[in-house]
Formats: structure tokens, C-alpha cells, sequence
């Protein structure tokens, strides 16, 4: 059914002029827009539509309306372990340390109910868009089981097959518990791409290949994994230059830094985004630059690991695709995409001055900039052609009072909103501040005992 948005106070475009427009409209056909202008300016097409009933109407009066937000990072397996005490307090390697055997004791209803959860916590704040980078598989789970949740909550989905296979007893970090075979990685990657990956224009599942970092893979499997992707168009992802423990182990292990580490095995190229990379040094920003590779910025877990403040900046200067991750739940404990693009924001002006980040540049990174990032052409913008995915952010709450002069830049400086309205491929998901795709409350009681029985196991063993 055609979808008329109308009235809204503005609609933020992102398209080529970056337009803002005061009363903003639009109209979706199924998964694309058709149509964006003012609402004075709809065409009489869509007015009778409107009027006979034949469209659906939603009153964006007292709201803004953006590009749904893309979210290029996460762990959606970590909201069952936020806040573990014994990783409260610790940095990257000594934070993964205590979480590993937790993690062991994952089972498929888990990760299904894991995912859901997550995805619900991010399409309430904005986001429409996601990636879960899922690299642990024990007990029997797969990466099927959160995708058969993304279905069922109505995101669009980058589904990344992690994967570690360097365990403690060869010098990587994991436990030999939770790693894999390699051989059974690279046939089970080949396996999701054949079954799940759809690269045609507004899809809404796509399958990346995403080995988990240099201290839990080896370079054969970095080396295999690129060459199935690209034998297949699918894109890889992976972690990198997170840390100053992260950055010493690739020179130790590989004589490389991070950046050349990543440019030796061909990780490198519009296809492939790198996340974190706080550690980056410049001539590694001139070689993403050079082929585009992307950055999955993550400003919150890095800020709560004691990672450091990553530039940016100096990123987006030359030319390197940035977009924003929530990272996992565990080391952000939150999953709230415009509370990130916040706190991009407000971190950059610490490590770089007032001036090192605005407002809309934040919201661009974590629309555009996202949609790049995932190598896509068809999200992050309101224009013909797009797909219908947009949110609406009601401004007329006491977190936005005496902020009616700019409202767009209110949605960033602000206190982070939660959505009023979602559609995701011209399908309303949020109406009312209300999630329509799943039973909210039996979920997250689930959930609940879900992670209950996950610490009761882990601490029997």
C-alpha cells in the first residue's frame, strides 16, 4: 500500500543537497520513495490517493523526520552479559578474558532471542539499518538463528559470519573452547551466502564474511575468507587497531602495523569495513582513504573500554567512509543509535576542539555514512528511488523545549529521543512509540531468563 508522510515541522533528506525541509512529505510505494517536498507541494496524485482512502496516511505534525539510521557494529549476543562485574572495569583484552567461557555457554534460543531484543532496543532509537557481527557458535547455535529473528523484527540486515580460530594454545587469545575449525568456517560461509545473501537493489538480507580480529584468526583464514567473498560480492568485515594492546600484538605477531597487516591479506577496498580502528596512525588513514575502505566508529565502547578517542576527524578529511557501530552490549551496555551519534559528537570536541564535529555531520555519519560503509547506494537518504526507510522524532517533549530554532540539530545536542514513528521498506514498524513487529514484554521476560540460566550455567562449570 502507497504511504503518505505529511506536516512533518522538518524533513531532514540527506540526498545530494542535503535539504531540509519545513513541512515537510514524502511518499513510499512498497520498499522505495517516490516522492519528497513540502506537504503544500504534494502532487494531486497522491492528495486524491489520500482522500479515497487509497494510501495510508501518517500526521508528522510537531515532528522530524530523518533517514532511518544505520548501525555498523554490534554483538547482539552481548545484551544477555551487560554489566558483568568482573569485566566492568577492564580493557579490551583483559575484558574479553572474562567473557569468553560466559560466552561458551550460548545456545541457539540465545542468539534468537539476543537478536530480537537488540534489534528492538535499536529500532526504538532511530535505527533502521544493521549489522550483527556474531563469532561465536557453541552448543550447537548458528548464524541462522539471528537471522530468522531480524526477519521476524523487520530490519534490514547485515548478517556477519564471524568466526575465531586461533585459540589460546597457538598463540591468539580465545580459549581453544570457542574456537573453530577453519575448513568448517570457510564451508559454513559458503553455505549462508548460497542460502541468505541478497544482493539486489533495497534488500533487506545480506550475508558478510567477517573473521573476528588478528588476535583470534590466522592470516590463512583472513586470506580465504576474502577471496569467497569476493567470489560471491559479499563484503568483509572485521575488527581492528582497537587498542594499544590490539596495535602491539599485530607488531609482535606479524611485524605490521594494524593498517599494513589488513592492506597484506587484501582487506582493503569499498567491500570490506574495519571497526574501531582508534589506533589508526595517518599512513593507515591514507590507505583507507586511497580505497575506501570503511570505519565503524564506536564512540561509546570505546570510551568504556579506555580505548582512546579515534580520529575522526582526520578521517573524514581525507576521504575515509566513517559510519557509527553501538558495538556490543557488554562493552557499551547501551544500543541507542542516536545517543551514539551524540556522543560521536561530543567526543570528537574533546580529543579535537568545539569545532571537530557538528551536529549534522554526526546525523550524516550515522546515515549516509553508514550506508557507505556497507557498500550501499540505496539507504541513508530521503529522494526518488531510495528505500522507504524513515523515522520520526517527536520534538514537543520536555527534552527538546526552548530547542524549536533548530530542531534538527536538537536531535543531537539534546537528550537522545526514542522514535515516535518507524518504517523500514515502507513498512511501519514503530507507530506511537510502540513496537509492531514483536510482543515487547514477552521478549525482554525471556530474555531475562535467558540470561539468568547463561550465568547459572557458566558458573557450574
Amino acid at each position: 500500500m502507497t504511504l503518505i508522510a505529511l506536516n512533518a515541522d522538518v524533513l531532514v533528506t540527506m540526498d545530494a543537497q542535503r535539504r531540509e525541509i519545513k513541512g515537510g512529505a514524502l511518499v513510499a510505494d512498497g520498499p522505495a520513495v517516490q516522492w519528497v517536498g513540502a506537504t503544500a507541494d504534494l502532487p494531486a496524485q497522491y492528495r486524491r490517493m489520500a482522500d479515497e482512502g487509497r494510501a495510508r496516511v501518517l500526521d508528522m505534525r510537531g515532528k522530524v523526520v530523518t533517514p532511518g539510521l544505520v548501525n555498523t557494529h554490534h554483538h547482539m549476543y552481548q545484551s544477555l552479559t551487560r554489566a558483568v562485574p568482573a569485566a566492568q572495569d577492564a580493557e579490551l583484552f583483559s575484558w574479553l578474558t572474562n567473557l569468553y567461557m560466559l560466552w561458551s555457554h550460548l545456545t541457539p534460543e540465545m542468539i534468537h532471542i539476543s537478536t530480537q531484543t537488540a534489534m528492538a532496543e535499536l529500532m526504538l532509537s532511530g535505527c533502521t539499518t544493521t549489522s550483527d557481527h556474531l563469532y561465536l557458535f557453541p552448543n550447537g547455535s548458528r548464524l541462522d538463528d539471528s537471522i530468522v529473528a531480524a526477519q521476524q523484527m523487520g530490519m534490514r540486515f547485515h548478517a556477519a559470519r564471524g568466526s575465531m580460530s586461533l585459540g589460546r594454545s597457538k598463540g591468539g587469545l580465545p580459549p581453544d573452547v570457542v574456537v573453530e575449525e577453519e575448513e568448517a568456517i570457510l564451508r559454513d560461509s559458503l553455505r549462508l551466502i548460497q542460502q541468505y545473501h541478497d544482493g539486489s537493489r533495497h534488500s533487506m538480507l545480506r550475508v558478510v564474511l567477517a573473521p573476528c580480529s588478528p588476535f583470534s584468526v590466522t592470516r590463512e583464514l583472513m586470506r580465504e575468507s576474502a577471496v569467497l567473498a569476493r567470489a560471491h560480492g559479499v563484503s568483509l568485515h572485521t575488527h581492528l587497531a582497537e587498542n594499544d594492546n590490539d596495535v602491539a600484538f599485530s607488531r609482535e605477531k606479524f611485524g605490521l602495523t594494524p593498517a599494513q597487516y589488513a592492506e597484506d591479506l587484501g582487506w582493503v577496498g569499498r567491500d570490506v569495513w574495519h571497526a574501531h580502528c582508534v589506533k589508526l596512525d595517518p599512513e593507515g588513514i591514507a590507505l583507507f582513504a586511497r580505497t575506501g575502505t570503511g570505519v565503524a566508529h564506536c564512540p561509546c565502547s570505546n570510551m568504556r573500554l579506555a580505548s582512546g578517542i579515534a580520529p575522526i576527524r582526520s578521517m573524514r578529511d581525507a576521504g575515509v567512509p566513517v559510519g557509527l557501530g553501538v558495538d556490543g552490549s557488554a562493552s557499551n551496555d547501551g544500543a541507542h543509535m542516536l545517543g551514539e551519534a551524540r556522543q560521536a559528537m561530543l567526543l570528537q570536541r574533546v580529543g579535537y576542539g568545539p569545532a571537530a564535529m557538528s551536529a549534522r555531520e554526526a546525523l550524516e555519519i550515522a546515515t549516509l555514512g553508514g550506508a557507505r560503509v556497507l557498500n550501499r547506494d540505496d539507504i541513508g537518504a530521503l529522494a526518488p528511488g531510495m528505500s522507504a526507510d524513515f523515522v520520526a522524532f517527536d520534538m514537543e517533549g520536555v527534552a527538546h523545549a526552548g530547542a524549536g530554532h533548530d530542531p534538527v540539530a536538537a536531535l543531537v545536542f539534546c537528550t537522545p529521543a526514542q522514535v515516535s514513528s518507524s518504517v523500514i521498506n515502507g513498512r511501519v514498524v514503530v507507530e506511537d512509540g510502540r513496537l509492531l513487529t514483536a510482543d515487547l514484554p514477552v521478549v525482554l521476560g525471556r530474555h531475562r531468563d535467558l540470561a539468568r540460566t547463561l550465568f547459572e550455567r557458566a558458573a557450574g562449570h
